[in-house]
């Protein structure tokens, strides 16, 4: 039902467009004419179009003016500096429109931007260049001797090619006693002679005659063209063969195959024998352009050549009928060539617009004629396009269309169209040409780039080498050529305080991102910023996307132990009661690293110690236990090195010297490291000496008592207190050191001191509150251990 639907609106469309072309031909028929001799000489100056159609100077030469004949012909040029209307080569009236008067040769002049037309015409005037032509040199006549005188002879005709008064004109014979010579205008326009028997013949005195028949044109002068006529006087036969019809006519069919009969002549002649048998002829034969054939016997008339109505569309032919004493009798035949639909459509381009730019409405992308050699209904011609396209027909003048798009064109969509203009006749069976153009879509920069993602995420692992290719973003453009070359920029940072342009940078042309400088994870470990991609059109369009780069974490950080410090000058020492049962608690290490995930993942390991199995480390948090039960047996000072490692690929480490001092209580307040003894000896003796004078006479029994004191409440506790003499930081430790994890930070469990401390000659004893430590969190190990605050203390849980 669709196909249909389809074809029936295909036909009402052919004919709006046929029926329109009509009225534009009625309301174009009257045109500007300008005449011409025929064999002037190419180069000759026809006419100023600028003047006759009213335009200004240049404006034919601006809007590309072209003159355009039917058949694509071009008898007429431009001046290439003026712009008049110049013969292009020489013209032969006769060749180009035969017998056929006035001769007139139509054209159209194109005028672009905007698109006009103006019809006009070319007339060819004739001139005597032809003279006049017999078919024959020599014709025979046989006359009878009793042929009364007023009796009339036809004469063959002659011919000239010439027109008007040009063409040929009247006859003449040469002077003799019994003949003159008649002209006669025939219906068809042309002049044939008649001879006119003005004396009774005598065979006796006179058998033969010679004259001759000189044919004349109306030329200046005048020119002339002869033949010889025999007569031979022949004895009595008084009855000449005469035909049914003086004029007969016929219709033939050019598409007639040869041989095909045309029509049968019949003459009779009321002589007996002889005299009496009839045989026919064509009376005026050329051989080269006659296709028709006679019977001589029948009066038959058949094909013999193929006809065309385009070339001729009638003959004129007589035919002659002769008895056996030579008397004839002539009569005259039309012979009228019909027109079949045999000549398929011309179309013929004058303009075409290749390629044609988008985005723009109503191009005129062709201008084209069409034309069908056939005549009448067989040369009326519709012309189409594909529905489906976005085109139309638009008719112009006379026989003219203009092809155009509907709207905007978009290349992105499609980018070619091969349109197939249809030109079809009206005859029976109808006959189509189908032309083929192929219309390229140029492009107009209407697209902006689009990134193949709204936001890339790339990784670099810190510690990179400079100028390291980190990832790439890539940008698509759908236009062509230039207006798709895309190139790729940094936007300004989204964060001001980011130094982008030391950081990173792009590759314009295909969109690689590289790393300036090394990267640090613990100083920087991600950041975002926006790249653009813009095309190379004019204007040129852009089009933006979001780069978040995350430094990857490398182990390029070694532990670093907060606690114990090392101290030369003041090393840490552990005050273990010799009471301590197995697992008792010494210390914990704590150390921190500064690198991410199983990079700052902490083991700790004893790698030395005075008197192995004594102690043991737990690797997991740091603690520093006691492996077995103390006996009195074990030696007094000891000293441990613990190792405290990484997670990472290779792993890094550091280790702390601890020192352990087994002790009976707290009988001795104070007992220097073994390292600290020697340097401690010498200075302090004097001082101490005097001190301990005074303080022993004064306080001793106090001092006694509070060490009786503390050393009860301590044996009550099992031995729960560690004491300890070691080296504080002062300021705060970092809050996220606080674990109780026990995972290698100090706990807050273990954060209750109290302090013994002792010198060359003072000693206290004080205690302290909790401690809740919150040191910066970027404190380095340079910091603490150029800047240790000491304070001796006793440590308990």
């Amino acid at each position: 039902m669709e196909m249909v639907q389809t074809k029936v609106h295909h036909k009402k469309r052919q004919v709006v467009i046929f029926i329109i072309l009509i009225l534009l031909w009625e309301a174009g028929s009257e045109s500007i004419q300008y005449s011409i001799l025929e064999e002037t000489e190419s180069g000759t100056f026809v006419a100023n179009l600028t003047k006759d159609l009213g335009l200004t100077m240049g404006e034919l030469a601006a809007r590309a003016a072209r003159v355009v004949f039917k058949g694509n012909r071009q008898y007429l040029q431009f001046d290439p500096e003026t712009y008049d209307l110049l013969l292009n080569e020489k013209l032969d009236r006769e060749e180009l429109c035969g017998s056929t008067e006035p001769c007139v040769l139509p054209f159209q002049v194109l005028l672009e931007n905007p698109l006009q037309f103006f019809q006009a015409a070319l007339l060819i005037r004739d001139i005597n260049d032809h003279a006049p032509e017999f078919p024959a040199r020599e014709m025979l006549l046989k006359i009878s001797e009793i042929t009364m005188p007023g009796k009339v002879f036809p004469l063959k005709m002659a011919q000239d090619l010439d027109a008007g008064s040009n063409s040929l004109q009247s006859y003449k014979i040469s002077s003799n006693p019994h003949f003159h010579v008649l002209t006669r205008n025939r219906k068809d326009g042309r002049k044939s002679p008649e001879l006119v028997l003005d004396k009774a013949l005598d065979r006796e005195e006179q058998p033969e005659l010679r004259l001759i028949l000189t044919a004349l044109d109306g030329g200046s002068p005048p020119r002339s063209g002869t033949t010889k006529i025999q007569i031979v006087v022949l004895d009595s036969n008084d009855n000449a063969p005469e035909f049914a019809q003086e004029f007969y006519e016929a219709q033939v069919p050019e598409n007639s195959s040869l041989g095909s009969l045309v029509l049968t002549v019949s003459a009779r002649d009321l002589d007996a024998g002889s005299f009496g048998q009839v045989s026919y002829a064509l009376f005026q034969v050329d051989d080269v352009n006659q296709p028709f054939e006679i019977n001589a016997n029948t009066g038959e008339i058949r094909l013999r050549k193929t006809l065309d109505f385009e070339e001729f569309q009638s003959y004129q032919v007589d035919v002659e009928a002769t008895d056996g004493g030579g008397l004839s009798g002539k009569c005259s035949l039309v012979i009228k060539v019909l027109d079949v639909n045999d000549n398929a459509p011309e179309l013929t381009m004058s303009s075409l617009t290749n390629p044609i730019p988008e985005n723009l409405p109503e191009i005129i992308v062709a201008v084209f004629s069409v034309s069908d050699a056939d005549s009448g209904h067989n040369q009326q011609v519709t012309c189409s396009i594909d529905d489906n396209l976005p085109f139309f027909l638009r008719t112009s003048v006379e026989n003219f269309y203009t092809l155009v798009t509907e709207g905007a064109l978009d290349r992105e969509s499609r980018a070619e169209y091969n349109i197939t203009i249809t030109v079809t006749d009206m005859g029976t069976p109808r006959l189509k040409t189908e032309h083929n153009i192929t219309v390229l879509v140029s492009d107009v920069n209407d697209n902006a780039p689009a990134f193949t993602q709204t936001s890339y995420t790339l990784s670099v692992r810190e510690n990179n080498s400079p100028a390291l290719h980190i990832g790439s973003v890539r940008a698509t453009d759908r236009d062509a050529g230039a207006n798709a070359q895309v190139t790729y920029s940094l936007l300004p940072p989204l964060d001001a305080h980011v130094p982008l342009a030391s950081l990173v940078s792009i590759n314009p042309d295909n969109g690689h991102l590289f790393a300036l400088r090394s990267l640090d994870y613990e100083a920087l470990r991600a950041f975002e910023f926006r790249v653009g991609a813009a095309d190379r059109g004019s204007p040129a369009l852009s089009s933006q996307a979001l780069v978040r780069v995350l430094v990857a974490d490398d182990n390029d950080n070694a532990p670093f132990v907060l606690y114990p410090l090392q101290n030369a000058s003041a090393p840490c020492t552990e005050l273990v009661p010799r009471a301590a049962e197995a697992g008792y608690l010494v210390t914990k290490v704590v150390a921190v690293d500064g690198d991410s995930g199983q990079n700052a993942w902490l083991s700790y390991q004893l790698l030395k110690a005075t008197e192995p199995g004594l102690f043991g480390v737990w690797a997991h948090n740091g603690e520093v236990r006691t492996a077995r039960l103390l006996s009195e047996r074990d030696a007094a000072k000891h000293r441990l090195l613990v190792l405290v490692k990484d997670n990472g690929e290779p792993p890094l480490s550091a280790s702390v010297t601890l020192h352990v001092l087994l002790v009976d209580g707290f009988s001795q307040p104070y007992l220097p490291a073994p390292e600290a003894e020697a340097a401690d000896a010498a200075p302090a003796a004097p001082l101490t000496v005097y001190l301990v004078v005074a303080l022993a006479s004064v306080s001793s029994l106090f001092l006694f008592s509070v060490l009786v004191f503390i050393a009860v409440r301590l044996c009550r506790r099992g031995g729960a207190a560690s004491v300890s003499r070691c080296s504080v930081p002062e300021g705060h430790f970092p809050g996220h050191l606080v674990d109780v994890s026990g995972t290698g930070t100090l706990s807050q469990s273990y954060q209750y001191e109290v302090c013994l401390t002792g010198g060359p000659g003072t000693s206290e004893f004080k205690f302290l509150k909790p401690i809740h430590p919150n040191f910066p969190p970027q404190g380095t190990r340079r910091e603490m251990e150029e800047n240790p605050t000491v304070r001796n203390s006793f440590l308990f849980s």
